[in-house]
C-alpha cells in the first residue's frame, strides 16, 4: 500500500474512533450523567426513556443533566439501585449491548485519579457514556540483526466482539477494584500464557485515549498502554479461549496491517502508538504525523 493511501486509511480510522467530538454526532442531544455533582458521563438520547422510568433512581433531567436521586447517597446504594434498573431492562431485550451481559463491575468516577462514586455492569456503560479503562499490551521481540518483529494475536470467532480479528498479544478491561499491573499479568497468563515472571517485565509507556458512538451508545475509553519485550525463543500460546492464533509479524507487515479492516480496532491505535514512540514513523517522512499523535490522546472531560 502506497504510504499516502496508509496514511489516509488510517486517519479515518482515527476519526472513527473520536467520533463523538465530530460533526454529525449524537452528543448534541445526550445528557449528563452526573453523581453527586460529577460529571461522569454521557446519556444517548435512546436511554432517555429508561430514565423516566425510574424516577426511584433517576432524577428528572434539569439543564441538559440527569442526576441520581439525592437519597443515593453512598457507592453502595447507587451501585445497587442502577444494578436492580438494569437487571431488569435486560430481559426487555430493548438494548442490544445488554445481551453481552458478562457479571463484570466496572467502576464509575470523574477521573482514573477518583474514588469511584459506583460500580456498573461492563455491558451497559456505554448506556450512560461512562469512561472505561482497559490494558493492553504490545509483545514484541528483537532479532540479532536489531529487527523488530511483533507478536499479534488473531481472536476467537466466537468472541462476543470483534470476532476473527486481529489483536495485540494481550488485552483486558480494568475491572472494578482491579490494579492496572495486576490486570496486565492476569490477561497475560489468560490469554497468553505468558508467566508472571515475564509479564511483570512490561513497561508502562503511554494511554490511548478515544470516544466514539453507535447504535449502543457512547464509549469513552482509555488504554493503559505497556510494551513487553519478549525473550526470541518465546512463544504465546492460546490459553483461556479468548485466541485462536497467534502470528510473530516483522514490524513493517505490522505497519500494513494497521491500515487493514483485520485489526480491532482499538488495537491498532495501540500499535500505531507503538510505531510512532519507536520511531517506526517520523514527521520528515510521515506528512499526517500531527494528525496520527492527536488522533491517539483525545479525552472527553
Amino acid at each position: 500500500m502506497a504510504n499516502g493511501a496508509w496514511s489516509e486509511k488510517v486517519v479515518q480510522l482515527l476519526r472513527r474512533m473520536n467520533s463523538f467530538y465530530f460533526p454529525g454526532s449524537c452528543r448534541p442531544t445526550c445528557l449528563r450523567f452526573e453523581v453527586d455533582g460529577a460529571h461522569v458521563g454521557w446519556i444517548p438520547p435512546q436511554v432517555a426513556g429508561l430514565i423516566s422510568r425510574h424516577p426511584e433512581v433517576f432524577d428528572p433531567p434539569r439543564d441538559g443533566a440527569v442526576s441520581l436521586c439525592g437519597a443515593l447517597d453512598s457507592y453502595g446504594k447507587r451501585s445497587e439501585a442502577v444494578d436492580a434498573v438494569l437487571q431488569a431492562v435486560r430481559h426487555e431485550n430493548r438494548f442490544t449491548c445488554l445481551r453481552g451481559w458478562r457479571d463484570e463491575r466496572y467502576s464509575v468516577m470523574p477521573k482514573f485519579s477518583d474514588p469511584p462514586l459506583l460500580w456498573m455492569e461492563r455491558a451497559a456503560t456505554s448506556l450512560f457514556g461512562v469512561k472505561r479503562y482497559g490494558v493492553h499490551v504490545n509483545g514484541y521481540t528483537v532479532g540479532g540483526d536489531g529487527e523488530v518483529s511483533m507478536w499479534l494475536a488473531r481472536r476467537s470467532a466466537t468472541k462476543q466482539t470483534y470476532p476473527g480479528l486481529l489483536d495485540n498479544v494481550a488485552a483486558g478491561g480494568l475491572a472494578a477494584d482491579v490494579g492496572v499491573k495486576h490486570t496486565l499479568v492476569k490477561e497475560c497468563q489468560e490469554e497468553a500464557c505468558i508467566p508472571a515472571a515475564i509479564a511483570e517485565r512490561a513497561c508502562p509507556v503511554s494511554t490511548v485515549s478515544y470516544t466514539y458512538f453507535d447504535d449502543e451508545g457512547v464509549f469513552p475509553e482509555i488504554q493503559f498502554v505497556f510494551d513487553l519485550e519478549l525473550p526470541p525463543d518465546f512463544k504465546p500460546t492460546i490459553g483461556d479461549g479468548e485466541v485462536q492464533e497467534f502470528y510473530l509479524l516483522p514490524i513493517q507487515k505490522v505497519k500494513e496491517l494497521v491500515a487493514s479492516d483485520d485489526f480491532k480496532p482499538n488495537s491498532a491505535m495501540v500499535v500505531l502508538d507503538f510505531l510512532i514512540r519507536h520511531s517506526f514513523l517520523e514527521p520528515d517522512t510521515e506528512p499526517r504525523y500531527h494528525e496520527l499523535v492527536t488522533g491517539l490522546h483525545q479525552t472527553l472531560e
